[in-house]
């Protein structure tokens, strides 16, 4: 795990969507570790910045507001990467953010060399999704802000920040359907991604499956 402050490096906007998130992305880390692979990701997060479809998170359901539980297996880490720089980020910037979630968000990418982007803004239409209406009961479209982006070897990890994760219930099926909707806005197969919610404590992970989906009949209907 490699610290470094690099502040100056990081391109940054606020959207209004309800209230405001500040979506931030480190340029040299972006430019490192998604040039070779995950190319259509890093253009993703860059055409974002001015290409973002704001009135699509005026309306519809949100992913951090989803109740339901989807058959998707997690495993329970104590003592993970992420719980650490946690733990040195409410540490760290005490004084400098009231919001947790910006004590960590920022600490993480400004000195984690695996943190690409924080509040990343992602969503889904409903022809993008077999069964969109049945699960969501909705045709607008879902929406959500991705806390933390991470990019680990040949994976990319969808993280939520979580500051009670143990009694998180719903955590899992709100990272998996973040994990969903940057796959479609990437145009990255989601066999790709590795998702994760965390607190300074412990760190719920998952390989994110298509086959968990509500109602999933078959692979060549999310293509």
């Amino acid at each position: 795990m490699e610290l470094r402050g690099e502040w100056g490096i990081i391109q940054q906007t606020s959207f209004k969507h309800g209230w405001f998130y500040h979506y931030r992305v480190h340029n040299q880390k972006a430019e490192k570790l998604l040039s070779n692979g995950f190319s259509g990701l890093k253009d993703y997060l860059y055409n974002v910045f001015e290409n973002c479809p704001n009135k699509y998170f005026e309306e519809g359901p949100r992913g951090s507001a989803l109740k339901f539980k989807i058959s998707q297996p997690t495993i329970s880490v104590w003592g993970h990467e992420v719980n650490t720089l946690t733990s040195l980020g409410l540490k760290e910037n005490e004084a400098r953010y009231n919001s947790r979630h910006s004590k960590v968000q920022v600490f993480m990418l400004e000195n984690d060399d695996k943190s690409v982007a924080v509040e990343v803004p992602i969503w889904i239409l409903p022809e993008e999704l077999p069964n969109f209406k049945k699960i969501f009961k909705t045709d607008k479209p879902l929406t959500g802000h991705i806390d933390l982006l991470r990019v680990e070897g040949d994976k990319i990890w969808v993280w939520d920040y979580k500051p009670s994760a143990q009694k998180e219930l719903f955590a899992t099926t709100q990272v998996y359907f973040y994990a969903l909707m940057l796959s479609k806005r990437a145009g990255i197969p989601l066999e790709n991604f590795r998702c994760g919610y965390f607190d300074e404590n412990y760190a719920f992970i998952f390989q994110p499956q298509i086959k968990s989906l509500p109602n999933y009949k078959n692979l060549d209907d999310f293509q």
